[in-house]
């Protein structure tokens, strides 16, 4: 048979031969989705159900009440208003670096009443070692502004009229009515996401369903004790790039153990 222009060489395939699959390089996991992979059912399915993830809940809370029983915040505040300010100045920030600008903050300031007169120029330089400072401080201002048109100075217990306040969210709203007024909802900032899944109580990734998770698998008693004693964990035990894996206390819980 005579070649046809345009298969130079090509060869027909043989009966029964199969063409080779093209090769992928896998995508890198992290130690967290590797250690999950190790755990997955042969139908791809993590085998964990909620009764199981409940026994792991109370395992680990049993764990921190030993390791935590005093478990709170550990930003510096003596009422609900510097709390408040507190908890908004610390949205991408430490809380080591708030607790060393507050105090001359609050004596600059002790009151809404006081920070609802000032300008956010004034404000700025009490707070400028913290990050996102020009902003902050705007939303200080006006949020001191509403605290006093709105509630009488004081901070609100409600969920929903906190999160109306400017630089108030979810996650701070959560945390200032659980150390403040003792409301019960568990908080998830990026010590509570990271170990939620190395511990596998949650998959998510959005911080409220995480939430949501956690709150299904503890005793509502003890929610705000949980969001208190897992960010001390995690801020000085299971750290983010080195955790401190060898005599850990939840080593039997962890999904992540090894990945290290």
């Amino acid at each position: 048979m005579p070649r046809v222009e345009g298969q130079q060489g090509r060869r027909p395939k043989a009966k029964g031969q199969k063409l080779k699959a093209k090769s992928h390089e896998p995508k890198a996991k992290s130690p967290e989705l590797r250690a999950q992979s190790r755990g997955k059912g042969s139908a791809g399915k993590r085998l964990v159900s909620l009764k199981s993830k409940k026994a792991r809940a109370a395992r680990v809370l049993s764990v921190m009440e030993q390791l935590y029983p005093q478990a709170a915040t550990e930003l510096a505040h003596t009422n609900p208003f510097e709390l408040l300010i507190a908890t908004v100045l610390s949205a991408q920030a430490t809380d080591a670096s708030v607790n060393k600008a507050t105090p001359a903050l609050f004596k600059r300031f002790p009151d809404a009443f006081a920070l609802a007169q000032a300008r956010p120029e004034e404000v700025e330089p009490y707070i400028k070692t913290i990050g996102l400072y020009r902003s902050k401080a705007k939303n200080l201002v006006m949020l001191a502004r509403k605290l006093v048109e709105e509630h009488g100075a004081e901070v609100p217990m409600d969920k929903a009229k906190l999160r109306a306040l400017p630089g108030v969210g979810w996650k701070t709203a959560t945390v200032v009515l659980g150390a403040a007024f003792g409301v019960p909802g568990i908080a998830v900032d990026t010590h509570l996401t990271r170990l939620a899944r190395r511990l596998g109580l949650s998959e998510q990734k959005d911080p409220e369903k995480i939430g949501a998770d956690l709150e299904r698998l503890f005793p509502k008693e003890k929610w705000v004790f949980v969001h208190h004693a897992l960010i001390l964990f995690g801020r000085y035990r299971c750290t983010a790039r080195k955790p401190q894996c060898e005599g850990c206390p939840l080593w039997a819980e962890c999904l992540s153990k090894g990945a290290w």
